[in-house]
């Protein structure tokens, strides 16, 4: 059955849909030799009911594939060793994937986890007495569930300003609340803290957004979905105060960053690392 057939089937979509072009480059140098080191990499965005991955393509240079599998959140990782005795790795991905708006779900969770897993906190995402300030805050007049979390990620994003340079891979919801700047990792761990808080289901989300300006970009994107009873996982993207729309690609999914980080791993050596990030997304005509 083709995928606007299973797709109409599945949502009763009948709206717009765009054919997104990808790249993605990550590249690793070390200023000397390393004797090893093993890449986790989620890069493979996945077909689901909001998108159709085309073509997928990725090629390594300074080291090479080991295994690709599929972990407990349908992710598809593979794991890449570095060549021995190299100074250097690069993975390059490519592809095109056909999307359309993703406000419209499926009505069921995909995969096998439980919903009660997704309001699990982590060390990322564990609620401090700020979360907990931000949660009291919150006006409790919503009509609806979908209201009270749009006003939610409102909330955070007023909070949290965007900026570069302040947190890092490692900084907390709680720390970034406190700091009171992040980038799109950061808005989206103070939401899913705050979200389980209230008692929905969370989850993080890297992936692709094409952005309306530039097709330039130094790093891949990351928003949060929060299950609603009745409608299913729905997307919040507080960097940028607006819902997931065809403009953007699911790669991975997961409790935090850690589950869904694009590239993460472990070496050996006691040698210097820098990391460049290239990524390139435009629109083609389906």
């Amino acid at each position: 059955m083709p995928w606007e057939d299973r797709l109409k089937r599945i949502t009763g979509f009948t709206g717009s849909r765009m054919r997104l072009s990808i790249s993605h480059l990550t590249t690793y140098e070390y200023d000397k030799p390393v004797h090893y080191a093993l890449q986790q990499v989620r890069l493979t965005p996945k077909s689901q009911a909001s998108q159709n991955v085309l073509t997928w393509d990725m090629t390594v240079e300074g080291g090479r594939k080991e295994l690709e599998l599929t972990d407990q959140h349908q992710n598809l990782v593979t794991l890449i060793s570095l060549a021995e005795e190299r100074s250097g790795i690069s993975i390059h991905c490519h592809g095109e994937v056909e999307t359309v708006e993703q406000s419209v779900r499926a009505g069921q969770p995909d995969g096998y986890t439980p919903l009660w897993y997704f309001k699990r906190s982590t060390t990322l995402t564990k609620p401090g007495e700020l979360i907990h300030d931000l949660v009291k805050s919150l006006a409790d007049d919503a009509p609806d569930d979908l209201t009270r979390l749009h006003a939610l990620s409102s909330l955070v994003a007023k909070t949290v300003s965007y900026t570069k340079g302040r947190t890092n891979a490692h900084t907390t919801a709680e720390d970034a609340l406190g700091i009171g700047h992040g980038v799109c990792q950061d808005h989206t761990h103070v939401f899913l803290s705050a979200a389980r808080l209230l008692g929905f289901p969370a989850r993080y989300v890297s992936g692709y957004l094409m952005m309306d300006d530039r097709m330039e970009q130094d790093a891949s994107h990351a928003w949060a979905e929060v299950w609603i009873d009745g409608t299913g996982w729905t997307g919040f993207d507080v960097s940028n105060r607006v819902s997931p729309d065809e403009r953007y690609v699911c790669v991975a999914t997961g409790l935090d960053y850690k589950d869904a980080a694009p590239v993460s791993g472990i070496r050996i050596g006691d040698a210097a690392e820098s990391m460049t990030v290239a990524v390139h997304v435009r629109s083609k005509t389906p």
